[in-house]
């Protein structure tokens, strides 16, 4: 859209949020309605033919919705909620999408300004509430600063680092009529890398014998990937993923040597640390991806080169060799195109990380009736190739990540943060996204039941995910950890469970029960064919507490010391 200015008129501080918004190239808002912005939903309705609003039924899910919203268009999603309770709820969808360096706009109703600092009905000073969550936090006071304002807000959640954005609005300032232009995206050009950080680059890559790409970070475009894919396959370069960033190379290609994360496979972890250069694109080197920050060593340079739009990222835990501050997708574009220097001599390297991914993925001989990893490998064959996957925090989620290859075309969506309840918001918000898609949503029974309900605003808006409940009957990272620290001593982490079956058939969608391995597949094919919301509930033993240990291992293990 045109940056040039539209012709002032008369409108009300609602019309003109609503109109910013669509100046801004906003498609969907996702939202819990309040009466402190009542003036704003008015506003909405006359744009309704530009904007989709999506009804939600909690402000955690909303906020979940729109940061999925995010992640997969590269664009801030957008989440509106209401004053005090609202924007409590919907602090945890912000927290994510800090963490996950997500372009996203949460849209606060306030109090009327009047009433400031008098402890009135839901106050919060949000600047305060949300300044270690977000990367600004605003408050439209002056109904004439809202095209100016909100420019802003989506300006610096895409800016740099990606992150949220919260902006409170007043209830007199949606009232009140100013004659004041609309404002649309600045063309910003993306930061390229410096002249000499590529050469250096491929320098260091010419007197390396063990390197590895590890992939992180967020608004990579197709171009983007495309382009390192590119690069990676023409120096046959060893790749991983970071923590949750399974989407951005194909689980199946024989570069591929897995993610660094909860649950990695150790081999990995003891290569990395072997590796002589580690290129770092777009990860910010975190707790989980670094393995509680072992990998390498702190406060020393280490053979890393680290690339990240934010050079405040670059050397904040580990100190590199070389970093490169760029737009990811403009370096991935200039690497690519970066001839080669010499004949690459880590082939064997290479191979050997392959090697080791393909020995993690193949599915252990588990005790029972149901082999999760093999039911899970039977599934991917049928999904579509270009299905978005979803997932929780929890020990759940490491089956999927491991047994399973996300493949070029799909989608993998999953919260850095370890926030429980984000897997069904989010699956929701991609398939309002993408309708055309296939979405699976992989959840653990504690996590369901604390955002499942948001499975309503599937059926209000006519979209179609399936659902993976992993039912255990406890909190399972949890007692994992208890099992580790004081085994035998079961507190606080056993759960009384519903029928999750049932539970979406009062909805009047498809549910599904799996207790073996043989029957995952055909549940999934009856809930495809159903064209409705579903849940396929997987009963799994909560002997098996991860997916290389038991309850049994576990004990003993401590019983060791």
């Amino acid at each position: 859209m045109s940056a040039a200015k539209t012709k002032a008129v008369g409108r009300t501080g609602g019309q003109l949020l609503a109109d910013a918004l669509v100046a801004q190239g906003v498609t969907h808002a996702f939202s819990v309605p309040g009466e402190s912005f009542l003036d704003l939903l008015d506003g909405l309705y006359n744009v309704r033919n530009r904007i989709e609003l999506v009804t939600c039924r909690f402000e955690a899910g909303a906020v979940h919705m729109a940061e999925a919203h995010g992640k997969l268009t590269g664009r801030p999603g957008v989440a509106i909620v209401t004053r005090g309770p609202g924007a409590c709820h919907a602090s945890i969808g912000v927290h994510v999408a800090m963490q996950d360096s997500t372009p996203l706009v949460l849209i606060v109703g306030q109090i009327p300004f009047s009433e400031t600092d008098r402890d009135t009905f839901q106050e919060v000073d949000y600047r305060r509430m949300f300044s270690p969550l977000a990367k600004w936090v605003t408050q439209i006071d002056d109904a004439a600063r809202i095209p100016e304002l909100m420019a802003r807000a989506f300006d610096v959640a895409t800016s740099g680092r990606p992150g949220p954005v919260v902006v409170a609005i007043s209830e007199e300032m949606q009232k009140a009529v100013v004659e004041v232009s609309d404002v649309g995206p600045a063309p910003v050009l993306p930061a390229h890398p410096a002249p000499h950080a590529i050469p250096r680059l491929l320098e260091l890559l010419d007197k390396a014998e063990r390197p590895l790409v590890v992939l992180g970070g967020s608004s990579w475009s197709a171009a983007g990937k495309d382009a390192i894919r590119s690069f990676i396959l023409a120096h046959d370069l060893p790749v991983a993923v970071g923590f949750r960033r399974l989407g951005l190379f194909e689980g199946d290609s024989d570069n591929f040597a897995g993610d660094l994360g909860v649950g990695s496979d150790p081999g990995l972890v003891a290569r990395t640390k072997e590796s002589d250069l580690v290129i770092a694109i777009g990860t910010r080197l975190g707790e989980a991806t670094s393995q509680g920050y072992t990998l390498f060593p702190v406060a020393e340079t280490s053979r890393i080169v680290q690339v990240h739009p934010d050079p405040a990222e670059i050397g904040r835990v580990f100190r590199p060799i070389l970093g490169i501050t760029a737009d990811l997708n403009a370096f991935a574009v200039a690497l690519r195109d970066a001839a080669p220097r010499r004949p690459r001599p880590w082939s064997a390297w290479t191979r050997r990380l392959r090697q080791g991914r393909e020995a993690s993925v193949k599915a252990p001989d588990y005790q029972g009736p149901l082999n999760f990893a093999r039911a899970l490998q039977a599934l991917e064959a049928e999904l579509p190739p270009d299905t978005i996957f979803t997932v929780d925090a929890g020990n759940f989620a490491t089956w999927p990540q491991r047994f399973m290859s996300v493949r070029e075309g799909q989608d993998f969506l999953g919260p850095t943060n370890g926030a429980m309840g984000y897997s069904v918001p989010a699956g929701i918000g991609a398939a309002i996204t993408y309708p055309d898609r296939q979405v699976v949503s992989f959840v653990g029974d504690g996590g369901f039941l604390m955002t499942g309900q948001e499975i309503a605003t599937a059926f209000h808006h006519k979209v179609a995910p399936i659902v993976i409940v992993v039912n255990n009957g406890q909190y399972g990272t949890i007692r994992m950890y208890q099992e580790r620290t004081y085994p035998g001593r079961v507190s606080g982490t056993q759960l009384t469970n519903p029928d999750f079956a049932r539970f979406i058939e009062a909805f009047g969608g498809h549910g599904e029960v799996v207790t073996a391995t043989d029957e995952l597949v055909p549940a999934y094919l009856r809930a495809r064919a159903s064209g409705l919301p579903a849940v396929i509930e997987v009963r799994m033993s909560p002997e098996q507490i991860t997916n290389r240990a038991t309850v049994a291992d576990l004990r003993a293990a401590a019983a060791k010391g």
